[in-house]
């Protein structure tokens, strides 16, 4: 994604409320360079719905969300019909994220969760 494009529809606050949930509103909010941050989750977002096959088709974008934990390591959130066909496919997703100053780019690799066998501990 290019930053400056994504800069650009910024400056209408339709484009943030129509593809970002409120919580991705709020992270960007602390964000230094938003621009930077809106067009790396905009990116994984895109590179989501195409590991899911289906592309921007069945759900909204606003119902994958892009956070970071604590130590900054994104993850997703699916809401609504994302969620639906998330669970529906049995399936777990890996993002990574990265830009400069002029570009984003996001990596998405889809994989099917493996059923827990009677007695098996949770991994966390």
């Amino acid at each position: 994604m290019e930053i400056s494009r994504v800069a650009k529809c910024m400056k209408n606050r339709l484009f943030l409320e129509r593809f970002f949930s409120v919580e991705e509103r709020r992270l960007f909010e602390q964000k230094k360079q938003a621009s930077q941050t809106v067009a790396a989750n905009f990116a994984a977002k895109e590179a989501f719905s195409k590991a899911l096959g289906t592309g921007i088709r069945g759900f909204a974008l606003k119902e994958v969300s892009v956070l970071r934990d604590g130590l900054g390591t994104p993850y997703f959130v699916f809401e609504g019909k994302a969620a639906e066909l998330v669970r529906g496919r049995n399936l777990a997703f890996s993002v990574s994220l990265t830009h400069t100053r002029d570009m984003a780019a996001a990596v998405v690799i889809a994989y099917v969760k493996e059923e827990k066998q009677l007695g098996q501990a949770d991994n966390i």
